[in-house]
């Protein structure tokens, strides 16, 4: 299946020639659930980026007042409530990583927190003003609510029950305050992009719009967006650049096509080329790192993620901070030591069974290394001058064996 058109925005035929004649107002909902975007909202993200590209206006809105509801789409269990201190500072968190894809200078992107107009909203002004538009029928035949009501014992609260009216609230609040003429979502939103449509007709007499895109996967079935240790994040804090950047160097080939069209801006003609190459040089997934890393770390992120890559793979350790080192070789085996060992005792013990003369016999064959440093001689105490940052010092045997050594 073509890429563009698998990952086409549904939406009505007039729109496209709406969106070629006219600038076009459109908002993306995100809830402040954590401090950080993560690359499972990238799709979204780089939807937005484009349109704004394009000559669009885009408007994030951030949902400081549904996160206090939580939205039952897409979940099996009721998302738990956060204080609004918490949701507060993960609304600047978010924003900060939103200005890496968007430009939200004069006349630009708008960033705006529903909780600005839903926190202060008067229970019976909101039924009499929205409520009586919407049935329960209506509402019950939503795909996120019915997959609840069915599949859950304890049905759906009346809290999450509510959220669809909230969010149509805000497509109505933003048409009338901002001139919104556009929803996009994944398509577990298109329940609630639609009622907000509906209350726009039925409100103002106005046509709205709504755009999806439906859940991306991996070519092999599973979810995009996952690792063995859990989301990837785009803050540095929750996932190191360097992991970040290994992800997509590790995307399959299958995938790697997909990735560059979706989450970079690489011309069409120069992924091809990229895929053309032999597999084993993975020149595709290692310009889709370096691209989607530049993009969410900046040069100097996108620069330590390469250094780190290359010295996981013989390169120089010495070039690296202690966070580097750290996230590099989080998963080599590691030990502790104390000053004035001797490197063959180490090398023994971490190598080769705590045997000294087998560890003299790699070191003589070529096969030791200290620090990325071939080393010969093995007879000889370790130096404070023989540590790197954090009091650490990298043992590797052949091409691939590391082991980390630490010293209080």
């Amino acid at each position: 299946m073509d890429t563009r058109s698998q990952f086409a925005l549904w939406a009505p035929d007039d729109l496209p020639a709406r969106l070629q004649s006219e600038r076009v107002t459109f908002y993306h909902g995100i809830d402040a659930t954590a401090d950080s975007l993560h690359v499972g909202q990238l799709v979204g993200i780089m939807a937005i980026r484009r349109l704004q590209r394009a000559g669009h206006r885009p408007i994030i809105l951030v949902g400081g007042g549904t996160t206090l509801v939580g939205d039952p789409s897409g979940k099996d269990a009721e998302r738990p409530l956060l204080a609004e201190a918490d949701i507060e500072a993960n609304v600047k968190a978010i924003r900060a990583q939103l200005e890496r894809f968007l430009d939200f200078g004069p006349d630009g992107a708008l960033m705006v927190n529903n909780a600005e107009w839903l926190a202060d909203l008067r229970l019976m002004s909101f039924l009499r003003d929205v409520g009586k538009h919407v049935t329960v029928n209506v509402m019950m035949g939503k795909e996120s609510v019915r997959t609840r009501l069915e599949g859950r014992e304890q049905g759906i609260s009346y809290t999450e029950f509510s959220y669809m009216l909230l969010q149509a609230y805000d497509f109505l609040h933003l048409f009338q305050t901002h001139g919104c003429r556009m929803q996009l979502g994944g398509t577990d939103q298109w329940g609630n992009i639609t009622l907000g449509i509906d209350l726009i007709r039925r409100v103002a007499a106005a046509d709205a719009y709504g755009a999806a895109w439906p859940l991306l996967t991996k070519a092999d079935g599973s979810k995009f967006g996952k690792s063995e240790q859990g989301a990837i994040w785009l803050s540095p804090e929750r996932t190191s650049p360097y992991d970040f950047f290994q992800y997509w160097v590790n995307a399959s080939d299958d995938d790697v096509g997909t990735f560059l069209r979706l989450f970079t801006d690489v011309a069409e003609d120069e992924v091809d080329e990229l895929l053309a190459a032999p597999p084993e040089r993975r020149a595709a997934q290692r310009r889709l790192a370096h691209e989607v890393t530049s993009i969410v770390h900046g040069r100097e992120g996108v620069a330590a993620a390469e250094r780190a890559s290359e010295a996981l793979f013989g390169g120089d350790p010495t070039t690296l901070s202690e966070d580097e080192i750290r996230s590099v070789f989080a998963d080599a085996p590691s030990s502790d030591a104390e000053l004035g060992a001797p490197l063959v005792d180490l090398f023994a013990d971490a190598f080769e069974g705590g045997s000294k003369g087998a560890a003299r016999r790699t070191a003589g064959q070529g096969g030791a290394y200290v620090n990325g440093r071939q080393e010969k001689e093995l007879d000889r105490p370790v130096g404070e001058s023989d540590l790197l940052p954090g009091r650490c010092l990298l043992l590797r045997k052949g091409r691939k064996r590391y082991h980390l050594v630490r010293f209080g």
